[in-house]
């Protein structure tokens, strides 16, 4: 069913985006259901449960893993770069979430600011939990070796 790629023609490629999409889907999903408003920003948004961004990387590296074998250094090399994206996620992205969060609740509390400063705000869900980053793997590994299989 998936042969060569089913949309790009690159099989690695195209489970990287299988998994980035069904991620985005099930995090407005789960969002959708958490608060029980359906946001379509969400679809195309940083941030949440699973991790897209975990889950892209994760299924290209999976892919890579089942087509040319674990000893192959192109799967060790795309092994590295989900780590690193991963890494990033949960942590530095994180980071910057938790510093907009203080800085935007500084400016609604700081009289003297002006509206217009206050209004747009800072984009506060930028990263991702540990559990976020890891359910984004998995589903990422699942996507990439399940593509491959077919």
């Amino acid at each position: 069913m998936f042969g060569s790629g089913f949309l790009t023609g690159n099989l690695t490629l195209d489970a990287g985006i299988l998994a980035w999409f069904i991620a985005q889907v099930l995090k407005t999903i789960f969002y959708s259901v958490m608060n029980r408003t359906f946001d379509w920003r969400r679809l195309v948004g940083s941030g949440g449960m699973p991790s897209s961004h975990s889950a892209f990387v994760c299924a290209a590296a999976a892919a890579i893993g089942s087509q040319r074998g674990l000893e192959d250094p192109v799967f060790a090399l795309a092994v590295v770069v989900a780590l690193v994206v991963m890494y990033d996620a949960c942590n530095v992205r994180r980071a910057a979430g938790e510093q907009a969060k203080v800085l935007n609740h500084i400016l609604r509390h700081w009289d003297q600011v002006s509206p217009a400063i206050v209004e747009e705000g800072l984009k506060e869900l930028l990263g991702h939990t540990p559990l976020q980053v890891v359910m984004g793997a998995c589903l990422g590994v699942t996507v990439g070796v399940g593509v491959t299989m077919f």
